[in-house]
């Protein structure tokens, strides 16, 4: 099994540095213009199935780097966005709202980040991202597939935490650069960064 993890494109919130989480928003201009750049730097890349967040952004991103593929996509809610419960929509800049312990861990220390109110930790995600990947294992038809994952910033770094030794190094550098792909080798169970955050969408410009 292969995994190309993408984040999705850009949207006005991404420009805006405003906290998505579950919150429905579409791709921007940009984001379409940069996930369709994507699909054409991965024309020759084969894809036998797609999954993706239930959410506009990543969906969208899956059609427009598929585009005219034959390919089948399907959702999974557990590889959707970390939840900000209240604090969704509010800006990471000047939030009146938002605690800055939050935004400093978030980035610095995420894994023992605050509970925002009504919303998740990054255990919390670590977590359902992991039942995502042992789903995948666990059903024998998708050992020999070339799967495209398309999800989001906090949940892809959580997603990929399982393939490292250090669990706690979440962010791996820094947050994932919109329709950037890592790449996933998952052999007997056990997943290989074969590379991480490549930008396909520069082989199309």
């Amino acid at each position: 099994m292969r995994l190309y993890i993408i984040r999705h494109g850009e949207t006005e919130w991404n420009k805006e540095k405003r906290m998505q989480g579950q919150r429905d928003i579409m791709l921007d201009q940009e984001g379409i213009r940069l996930a369709a750049l994507t699909g054409k730097g991965m024309q020759d890349v084969p894809i036998d199935i797609a999954i993706s967040s239930p959410l506009l952004r990543a969906k969208q991103t899956a059609q427009l780097v598929l585009a005219n593929r034959a390919v089948p996509i399907i959702t999974d809610e557990r590889i959707q966005e970390m939840s900000f419960g209240d604090w969704e929509g509010e800006s990471i800049r000047d939030s009146k709202v938002v605690p800055q312990e939050f935004i400093d861990k978030f980035y610095h220390d995420p894994m023992h980040c605050i509970r925002p109110p009504h919303g998740e930790t990054f255990p919390d995600v670590v977590k359902r991202t992991g039942a995502f990947f042992e789903s995948l294992v666990k059903d024998g038809s998708y050992d020999k597939l070339n799967i495209l994952v398309s999800t989001h910033g906090a949940a892809s770094r959580c997603l990929l935490s399982h393939f490292y030794e250090d669990k706690e190094d979440i962010w791996r550098g820094c947050v994932p650069p919109n329709c950037s792909v890592s790449i996933v080798d998952v052999t007997n169970g056990i997943g290989t960064v074969v590379e991480k955050d490549k930008i396909y969408a520069k082989d199309a410009e």
